[in-house]
């Protein structure tokens, strides 16, 4: 049972929208491809979780805290004997282990999931302790991308290779498990102590003025957006999208990158350029969020 379904952070969704609308520095890009990759590995792995049938529950995109340290958790699945732990990668290519360090093939050393899911099962444990919660912890490095190799780890490291998902979620999946309140407790308290951190602090600087202003494609992020009667139409895919569902969207996105900003139908007209009708804005706002002021004077919250 998922407990807490996978979500896009903030940060993630709010960089992808900076990086249709403006052009981003070559970090900040690498950054968002780096974000958006793991992303992906994680819905891969979650396809395989949410198929398990064995009493279980699982916990999807955790940020945790102890003792002033912050951790993030991939996948967690509780079970009747143990917690399993999975940090999910979705690296490609060649990498191998040499002296305890993790490399790429050309030989340029690369950041250790090993010693990333070592650090996050430490903290984890100490969490639990704090509660008064002891169950033992199985921490594995998944690799769900079916490009990676890997060469020369230890047959001992707790790692999860592409070839050997499936045989983990079938050992799983017949993993003798009765759930009591004892793991509804535990699964409630992790929840409760999940993060929400604001994007803002880690969002490269961006101000209105630099933003391709325009209705983009829900699908394929073109564009190449025309109003045909009640629908938006992407020009490059076909994709059709009903316009009430592309003005939310673009307020969204407002208010996702300028969470001060008072939102008027002047400025969704600006900001989605396409659409002529005033009224239809207005009509769409005024059904979808409170109406503050008058006539002229009126705002959406």
């Amino acid at each position: 049972m998922v407990k807490k379904p996978l979500t896009k952070t903030a940060e993630l969704i709010a960089l992808g929208i900076l990086n249709t609308r403006m052009d981003l520095s070559k970090d900040d890009k690498q950054n968002y491809l780096s974000l958006k990759k793991g992303y992906e590995g994680e819905v891969k792995f979650n396809s395989f979780t949410e198929r398990l049938g064995c009493e279980c529950l699982i916990l999807n995109g955790l940020l945790l805290e102890v003792n002033n340290t912050k951790f993030q958790i991939d996948s967690l699945v509780i079970s009747q004997p143990k917690i399993f732990m999975n940090e999910v990668k979705n690296l490609e290519g060649e990498y191998y282990y040499e002296n305890g360090r993790f490399y790429y093939i050309n030989g340029s050393e690369r950041k250790d999931p090993l010693i990333q899911l070592q650090r996050s099962s430490s903290l984890l444990r100490q969490l639990l302790q704090n509660l008064g919660l002891y169950m033992p912890i199985k921490p594995w490095v998944v690799h769900i991308n079916p490009e990676f190799t890997l060469y020369q780890a230890s047959r001992h490291d707790p790692i999860i290779l592409p070839t050997k998902v499936n045989s983990y979620m079938r050992k799983l999946d017949m993993m003798p498990s009765k759930l009591n309140g004892k793991h509804e407790k535990l699964a409630d308290k992790l929840i409760s102590l999940h993060i929400e951190e604001p994007p803002y602090p880690r969002l490269p600087p961006y101000q209105y003025n630099q933003m391709r202003r325009g209705v983009t494609c829900a699908l394929c992020h073109s564009f190449s957006i025309f109003v045909c009667g009640h629908k938006c139409v992407c020009g490059e895919c076909g994709h059709e999208e009903l316009v009430e569902a592309a003005v939310l969207r673009c307020v969204e996105e407002l208010r996702l990158l300028f969470p001060k900003m008072k939102i008027t139908t002047s400025v969704v007209l600006d900001w989605c350029l396409v659409f002529e009708s005033r009224k239809r804005i207005s009509r769409i706002l005024g059904k979808n969020f409170k109406i503050i002021g008058d006539r002229r004077w009126v705002l959406y919250e």
